[in-house]
């Protein structure tokens, strides 16, 4: 008999408050795989208007992600594979016969217009999500454009051309010593294990249905080699299973795992096809048991990334991703759904929860306990926590930069009204408080500073251009009259008053204005003739 998790059974605490940092650009709903493909984009924007409906936007930092550049996609692809979907196009798709085959381009992974820019949205997300965790802005990054979990280092797979995953992850292992990568795809994450195969440092666990189904990768006994040995855990699932019965095996597991492994980091791929009811899915789970997995992780408060990945009913993985999103921002979601712009969808009922079929479970409790024991006993026979040579930290990916500016700029190149089209709010203070504490206070101080040297010209350097005008009166004592009246204003009486005119750009030039001075020429204004002066003129005209 099926049993499933009421709506109201997760649970949440309104004052536990975290840092979250979400991703999303609204270009990702414009691009399509083609008629008939199950493969929507469309998806996320659906989930979008959701969360923004809900009010979530008032709980979280919103960020349109720099798009990846090729650079930063070749730190794991090729540089050919990148090159190639770089140019091709539904125009010049003849031109690159061999190509399509030999990186695995065709139904599955059609050619479409924009097929770059949408690689890159994705990729980006996850990079500057994982950089945001790096340094400490976030506490949770969630990109649902990314989680594109079958992209091998060369080819395309199973609808995914760019594995956006395993790009985060080697930013994030920049700073972390050992990360944890958790998939509920109903599909294995085998693009993200065989990444990540042979090193200890990063744990690669996927609940997935094996047996007659796509990728038919992610036996029980695929484990890792060399260094990565042990470090590969895959749970084979079979049809039907429900909330209870995935409960039993993911929250045993993953705190085993967490226990021996210590991640520093977590990344967590919420793909929505494992939800009943899907498309090309084959589990029962409702949005409760999906959800439940999110919550669960986020309870180990360790410093999360949350990515999209599968999910081809557009309708249940919209809600789904809404609701776990509320579970993130510590928000329960009321059942009954906001007015939206995609609301016809969600017909006839027009409700959040996403419900279980009466499918049979094919999982025997007796299946599911041999599964735990032989992984457990994999864990416990392998060292424990891995430890990790002490090295300098690398200098950022030169187009990642800072990522205030990065994000700055990447919301400026798309203009205000894309900012508007994407409902970005943000808090007032997003850079400051939330950013970093310290830095409007910092700011400020500078600004202070910067007034104070303003208002103390007496600090500028004693030889500067008060020097320039006594100069000029030894050389030329017909030069500009303001400078040269010592009996009217000594330096003496006010110093102050006198340096702050000379620094004035408009009187900081005497030696041009003194130049055109001619002894021919009348001084109206010049000073008055020396004694010495006037014996030499006296002297003179008894001379003529």
């Amino acid at each position: 008999m099926y049993v499933d998790l009421p709506f109201d059974e997760l649970k949440v605490d309104p004052n536990q408050k975290k840092r979250i940092a979400y991703f999303y650009d609204a270009d990702i709903g414009n691009y399509a795989y083609g008629a008939g493909h199950p493969m929507k984009p469309h998806r996320i924007r659906m989930a979008h208007s959701l969360i923004m409906n809900y009010g979530l936007y008032k709980k979280m930092e919103i960020y349109r992600a720099k798009p990846a550049t090729k650079q930063e996609m070749c730190q794991f692809h090729t540089d050919e594979y990148i090159d190639f979907i770089s140019r091709v196009n539904p125009d010049n798709l003849d031109l690159f016969t061999k190509e399509q085959i030999k990186f695995n381009v065709g139904d599955d992974c059609p050619v479409f217009d924009g097929l770059f820019e949408y690689c890159g949205i994705s990729g980006g997300g996850s990079m500057e999500g994982a950089a945001r965790l790096n340094r400490g802005k976030c506490d949770i990054a969630i990109n649902y454009a990314g989680g594109l979990h079958h992209a091998k280092k060369s080819e395309a797979s199973g609808f995914c051309y760019l594995n956006d995953i395993v790009l985060g992850i080697i930013e994030l292992l920049r700073y972390h010593p050992r990360v944890l990568y958790i998939d509920i795809d109903v599909h294995h994450g085998d693009g993200v294990e065989e990444a990540f195969y042979t090193t200890d440092r990063v744990m690669t666990c996927s609940f997935h249905k094996y047996g007659e189904f796509f990728p038919g990768t992610g036996e029980l006994r695929d484990i890792g080699v060399g260094k990565g040995k042990y470090h590969s855990v895959n749970v084979p699932l079979r049809d039907g299973i429900d909330d209870a019965t995935y409960k039993s095996v993911f929250e045993p597991l993953i705190t085993k795992i967490i226990e021996w492994y210590q991640p520093s980091a977590i990344v967590l791929q919420c793909g929505g096809d494992s939800l009943s009811g899907d498309r090309l899915g084959c589990f029962n789970l409702s949005m409760n048991g999906h959800a439940n997995c999110v919550n669960f992780v986020k309870s180990f408060n360790i410093p999360l990334m949350v990515l999209g990945g599968g999910g081809y009913t557009m309708r249940n993985v919209a809600r789904t991703w809404a609701y776990e999103l509320g579970l993130l921002n510590n928000v329960k979601l009321p059942n009954e759904l906001p007015y939206n712009e995609y609301y016809e969808y969600y017909g006839p009922d027009y409700k959040l929860d996403v419900r279980p079929s009466n499918m049979f479970n094919q999982n025997s409790p007796e299946f599911l306990d041999k599964i735990l024991m032989n992984i457990i006993t994999n864990l416990e026979n392998t060292k424990h926590a891995p430890s990790v040579q002490m090295n300098e930290v690398p200098n950022d990916p030169e187009d990642l930069g800072d990522i205030e500016e990065d994000t700055a700029e990447a919301i400026d190149t798309k203009g205000g009204s894309e900012m508007n089209r994407d409902s970005q709010i943000q808090p007032e203070t997003e850079f400051y408080e939330d950013d970093d504490k310290d830095k409007g206070e910092k700011n400020i101080e500078d600004n202070k500073e910067d007034a104070m040297e303003v208002d103390k010209p007496e600090e500028k350097p004693e030889d500067g251009p008060e020097d320039k005008p006594e100069e000029m009166s030894e050389d030329k004592p017909e030069g500009k009259p303001e400078e040269a009246k010592p009996e009217d204003k000594p330096e003496e009486s006010k110093p102050e008053e006198s340096i702050t005119e000379e620094s004035k750009p408009e009187e900081a030039k005497p030696v041009e204005e003194a130049e055109p001075v001619e002894e021919d020429q009348p001084m109206a204004d010049a000073t008055k003739p020396t004694e010495d002066e006037l014996k030499e003129i006296e002297e003179l005209n008894k001379e003529v």
